[in-house]
Order: structure tokens, then sequence, then C-alpha cells
């Protein structure tokens, strides 16, 4: 009779505690708080979902966070926000335990990642084993944004159909790169050799430069190698070439132009150097080549070095001898400032014997273009030419000094 009332309690308690259970698993916002308690002890983050999530064990199991924050502990600023992040494993997956890494599908609504927090955390974490996922039906992100140094990239679309761990894979990017006023929207075409570092990376498609009155469209390709180290992440070996075309107002001006070196990301601040730069225009567009660098963070850094092959037909006419000269023209340039290039860029240029060292402002130099058949013949600019003979109507002028000095309307800062 004891027995009996034993195994009687015994029943009674355990359909009382699968009641339980049941009615706790069946609290979504408990699940997906159990398996964010572990996410975030795995990873060293504290990650929360506010919003109401659901799950489904039915098929392939499925789980849906909404306004998801993740964050170092203690960090001001998130590394990842996300209004939604849906994911598919499968059975065997979470059977695995950890040695199974495939997803059927990961879907992420208006993501927002921070470059910087991102790579505060990634440094904090002890060097481990790089395994890749596998995403049977592939990843969706919808309205991104990834916010750099005094830049972002918003409105980000990634289409990717799938990804294994050694095959090659390709993406469709769409977005709009933003600092300041001005905007580059693109779309392109990704491809990968495979997912690691040291993959040969494609891109190919159209990128844009938007700023007030003017814009310049592109169709470009890149190829290079993907890199990750300690100087951050990016592309080895870049080649990139570009069909670009000004438009101002009815002004428009064909040109192509390439680009080569190692590009790097590094706490939020995007620089690649040493870079290697040709231009090739025609009609305003001079072509020359040059080596340098630049950095693009809270403001853009460039300096360029090289050879402009001649002076462009639709410039001013030159006194002599300088018209006559077949010599190329060496120069410098130097700029730090907006991304837009409407700071005082500093610029040193010769021919033969004849030196300029000057300052100008690039916006005004592109109104100057679009009216050179109708403006004044001197470009707007601030400076000091220096030259050992020039000929004018009706004599020669010898060991000239001539200083470029603006209206006061349009004094430039340094």
């Amino acid at each position: 009779m004891r027995r009996r009332n034993v195994l009687l309690i015994a029943l009674v308690v355990a359909f009382v505690l699968l009641v339980l259970a049941l009615r706790w698993v069946g609290q979504p916002s408990r699940v997906a708080g159990l398996i964010l308690a572990e996410a975030s002890k795995s990873l060293g983050l504290e990650i929360t979902a506010a919003g109401a999530s659901e799950y489904r064990l039915r098929g392939t199991p499925m789980l849906l966070l909404r306004d998801v924050v993740a964050r170092q502990p203690g960090a001001p600023t998130p590394l990842l926000r996300a209004e939604r992040i849906q994911l598919e494993v499968p059975w065997a997956t979470i059977r695995a335990a950890g040695d199974d890494l495939t997803v059927r599908r990961i879907e992420l609504d208006a993501p927002q990642l921070d470059i910087a927090a991102l790579q505060r955390w990634l440094a904090t974490r002890p060097p481990s084993e790089t395994r890749i996922p596998t995403f049977t039906d592939g990843l969706r992100l919808v309205r991104g944004r990834v916010i750099g140094d005094g830049w972002s990239v918003d409105a980000l679309d990634i289409d990717l159909p799938a990804l294994y761990p050694q095959r090659s894979l390709s993406a469709q990017l769409r977005g709009r790169f933003v600092s300041g006023t001005l905007a580059a929207p693109f779309d392109l075409e990704a491809a990968l050799t495979r997912p690691a570092a040291n993959a040969g990376l494609g891109l190919t498609g159209s990128v844009g430069v938007e700023q007030a009155p003017w814009s310049l469209p592109m169709r470009l390709t890149l190829s290079g190698r993907v890199h990750d180290g300690d100087d951050g992440l990016g592309i080895d070996i870049v080649r990139l070439g570009a069909a670009a075309r000004y438009r101002n107002g009815d002004t428009e001006l064909p040109f192509v132009f390439g680009l080569a070196g190692p590009l790097r990301v590094h706490e939020g601040e995007v620089r690649m150097s040493p870079l290697g730069f040709a231009l090739r225009g025609r009609d305003a567009i001079p072509s020359l080549h040059a080596r340098g660098g630049f950095a693009f963070g809270d403001v853009l850094a460039l300096q360029l070095g090289g050879l402009i092959a001649d002076w462009p037909k639709a410039w001013p006419e030159l006194p002599e001898p300088l018209e006559s000269s077949v010599s190329a023209l060496p120069f410098r340039y130097e700029y730090r400032g907006r991304a837009d290039l409407s700071n005082t860029s500093a610029m040193q240029l010769q021919r033969d014997a004849t030196r300029f060292e000057g300052r100008f402002r690039l916006p005004e130099v592109l109104t100057w273009i679009d009216a050179i058949d109708n403006g004044t013949p001197l470009p707007p600019l601030a400076g000091h030419l220096s030259t050992p003979r020039l000929e004018i109507p009706g004599g020669t002028l010898e060991g000239v000094e001539v200083d470029f000095t603006p209206t006061p309307g349009e004094a430039m800062s340094p």
C-alpha cells in the first residue's frame, strides 16, 4: 500500500512538473531568454531581445527575435542592433551540439553594426579555430546600416543564396555610402572563391558619387584577395578599374581610372597605402599616373605624386615656351578635410623649369571648368609661379615671379 501511495505521488509530481514545463516552453520569451543567455555566455556579450519572440519546433526548428541588442559588458555603444532576426536550424544541427554548423536560413531586418565596437570586441576574443557555417537556404539582410568613423553605409540589402565552407559563393549588395553631404549609392555583384581569408574576391556593378550640383556615375570592376589580420579587415592586391562620367548641368565629361594597392578597415577607418592611381581623360580631364595613399575616417586625407601626361587642350592656352613643350608635368597633391573635397587642396606643378605651388577648392575649380568657354581664363586658385622666361605679344619676360591671389570673397583658408 505504501509503495502504491509513493508511486501515485511520484506520478502526480511528474505530471505537475510536465505541465509546468510545457507552460514554460509555451512562452517564447522564456525560450528566447534561455537561448540568449547561453549565447551571451559563449560570446562574452550582453544580448537581449526586448520585442515579442516566436519559435517553431515542427519541421525545421525556427527562432525569431525582435529588437535585439548585443554589446560588450559595460560598453556604451552596442556592436549590433536589429529589428528582427530569424534563424532556422535543422534538428540534426541541434542534436550535434556544436559539431555540425549547418543552418537552413538567416534573415535580418534593419541590423545596425558599429565597426569600431565590433573590432573592440573581436580584440578581446581568444584565438580559436575559425569554423565557417553552412547556410543551405542562404542569408537575407534588408535595411541594414554599417557605422564607421565619420561615414556609414545605409539602406544596405544583401542577398546570399547559399554558403558552404569549401565552395565558391556569390551575393548581391545594394546600399548607399554616406559621409556628410556626399553620398555614393551602389548596386554590386560579389563573388568569393571560398568564404575564408586569402580567398579571391571579385566585385562588379554600378557606383555613383553624388554631391549637389554634380554627380559621378560609374561602372567598376574590382578584384583582390581577402585579408584578415591584426591591422584589420581588408583586401590585398586590389585592382580596380572604372568607366566614369562627370555630370554638372549641361557639362558631361567621360573618363576612366584605375586604383591598385592594399585596402584596410581598422577601428572604423578605411585606408589604402601605398596607392597606385591612373586617370585617362579627354577635354578638360587630364591623363595622369601617380602614387600615394589615402585614409578616411572622421576626415579624408589624400596624398598623390606623379606625372600629368600633357596640358589638356580644353584648358586655357599656355604662354610660350610652355605651350610648345612636350614634357610631362610632375605634380604633388595633398588634401585633408571633408569627404566631398570641398576643403582646401594643395598642389605643386612643374613643366621644365617652370614651377607652381598653390591652393584651391575643388568645387570652385569644377564650376570654373563648367564655364571654361565663357568665363575667366584663370582658374580660381591662390599660389606662386616662377619661370625663367615667358613670351608674350610684343616681348619676352625673363625671371618671372607671379603671385595668384583670389578676390576677398573667395579667400581660402589653409
